[in-house]
């Protein structure tokens, strides 16, 4: 049976999910969230995930919200990218709390922020207030990622993949690659994994649909 992540391009939270059923090898697809149009919110939706949020992940009798939740279910599927013993499970996992925590959290309002809404709605203060903290979410992963050629072990794990949810994506959001040596190796790595593809390539929906 296929699984079907319900998502959209634009989602890092999303491509959290995406990137490791793709490189799992599991048989999925992706199913559009018009976000922007409201349809997180309809009662179909909603209906499958009370909280109205992306991505949701349904796999015959099972339906999941939650990109670490779904990444754990892909885990245990796939056998892949939880970690090759307990030590290594619980330091993903720490980096995947790190990641809900101080990066994705930050680093998708502020693109939001930045990038969605008009410009003169957006909240210059906030905005400064954000970077802040990112900047200081950079530097930990950075210096995780020093003489390392992935967070945990010696390959991709669900680490890596909850880490760089919004890394890649080309809206200005006060992350330059350039600016930290070691998080760019390592996204080096990442797109070098077969397989690999962008978010607005591995799921349906990009700003430009939108006039954006």
């Amino acid at each position: 049976m296929t699984i079907k992540l319900h998502c959209f391009g634009e989602s890092g939270n999303a491509y959290k999910a995406a990137l490791p059923l793709e490189l799992s090898g599991l048989d999925w697809e992706p199913v559009k969230v018009d976000f922007f149009g409201g349809a997180h919110r309809s009662p179909d939706y909603t209906a499958l995930n009370p909280m109205g949020e992306v991505p949701v992940m349904v796999d015959g009798d099972v339906t999941l919200n939650q990109s670490g939740v779904i990444q754990m279910y892909i885990t245990e599927k796939s056998g892949k990218f939880g970690g090759a013993t307990p030590e290594q499970a619980r330091d993903v996992m720490k980096w995947v709390f790190f990641d809900n925590h101080k990066m994705s959290s930050q680093c998708g309002t502020q693109r939001f922020l930045m990038n969605f809404l008009p410009e003169d709605k957006r909240p210059q203060e906030v905005i400064g207030f954000l970077g802040g903290r990112l900047k200081a979410a950079f530097k930990v992963l950075d210096a995780g990622l020093e003489g390392r050629d992935w967070l945990v072990g010696d390959g991709p794990t669900n680490a890596d993949f909850s880490n760089c949810g919004y890394l890649f994506y080309p809206e200005p959001f006060g992350f330059e690659r350039k600016d930290w040596p070691n998080i760019d190796r390592w996204l080096s790595n990442i797109q070098s994994l077969d397989g690999w593809k962008h978010p607005y390539d591995l799921m349906p929906g990009r700003p430009s649909d939108r006039g954006l």
